[in-house]
């Protein structure tokens, strides 16, 4: 058993229906067929959705994104329209919420890899494969890749696993075309951002993106969407730190991870109950960490 511990309820917001409440995301529709995301303070672990929320992980989540899509802007459209708070909308909406366009979108998580961790270390140590890609010999937690590679996954309702699938199984669900379009704009868009993060200090082991496509009269246009290159989407690691052979120390919601797995919490995922709240000190190191990321990467001050 798995999911929200409290989900909570929508807003109600005059002008805008509510269509999906995520792990982070809470997703409306404007009257005019916009879509309104709004990032929320919620954190996952274990695939529950925990009741503590971390103060400013949306904003966070929701700037660096900005923050990003605008060092892509010449390699990849995104689906931002708009930050302006939707009329009537929370305060509290401020700093945390995108208008952006309508999308068809595509029913698979588009990872790069560039090096290997996760659970692309668990199928190597089994078969030499990641998604069905052969890998040298020798690699171990954490070791660089020979070459950035796509290894897509389904996209999983809350509670539940995002599962790996071959490139062949994305080309059955999508066409031929629209899988080479997903690989080889995953590709390019980690390698700008391995390229920029690295300059910043910060090695980008892994990402995951979510396409969809504009319709106009002249065709249909690749978009990028959703969040990009968070610390919820991505592993980020200090590459003065980076050593092969264990798990790395990252820019995520680790702190999270390690407290509930300590005998403090005195949580056993085994059984299947929901995570205890998390204590003062796991939420302010975690906020911490999640804006030394932003402060990182952007070199701007949170502030």
């Amino acid at each position: 058993m798995s999911g929200f511990v409290e989900k909570p309820e929508p807003l109600q917001v005059p002008g805008l229906v509510h269509l999906h409440t995520g792990k982070v995301r809470d997703l409306y529709q404007n009257e005019a067929g916009d879509l309104v995301m709004v990032a929320s303070d919620r954190i996952s672990a274990f695939d529950w959705v925990l009741r503590t929320e971390i103060p400013d992980k949306g904003r966070v989540l929701t700037q660096l994104s900005l923050w990003w899509f605008d060092q892509l802007a010449d390699l990849a459209p995104n689906h931002v329209l708009s930050t302006e708070l939707p009329p009537g909308a929370p305060a509290d909406w401020a700093g945390r919420t995108l208008i952006c366009k309508s999308l068809r979108m595509m029913p698979v998580e588009c990872v790069a890899r560039g090096y290997l961790t996760g659970s692309g270390l668990t199928e190597y140590n089994a078969s030499r494969t990641v998604c069905g890609l052969a890998l040298p010999e020798g690699l171990t937690d954490g070791s660089e890749l020979p070459a950035p590679i796509f290894t897509p996954a389904t996209k999983a309702a809350v509670g539940e696993h995002d599962e790996n699938v071959s490139y062949e199984e994305v080309a059955r669900q999508v066409g031929a075309e629209s899988a080479a379009q997903l690989r080889q704009a995953t590709l390019a868009v980690y390698s700008r951002a391995r390229d920029i993060a690295r300059a910043r200090g910060i090695i980008l082991a892994d990402t995951k993106f979510e396409f969809g496509y504009e319709s106009s009269e002249d065709g249909e246009t690749l978009i990028l969407a959703d969040e990009v290159l968070t610390p919820d989407s991505s592993r980020f690691w200090p590459a003065d730190r980076w050593e092969p052979g264990h798990a790395q120390p990252s820019f995520d919601k680790q702190f999270v991870r390690d407290w509930l797995t300590s005998p403090e919490s005195g949580w056993v995922r085994a059984d299947e109950q929901p995570p205890p709240p998390l204590p003062q000190h796991v939420t302010d190191a975690t906020r911490a960490k999640y804006i030394e990321a932003y402060e990182r990467l952007t070199s701007l001050s949170w502030a």
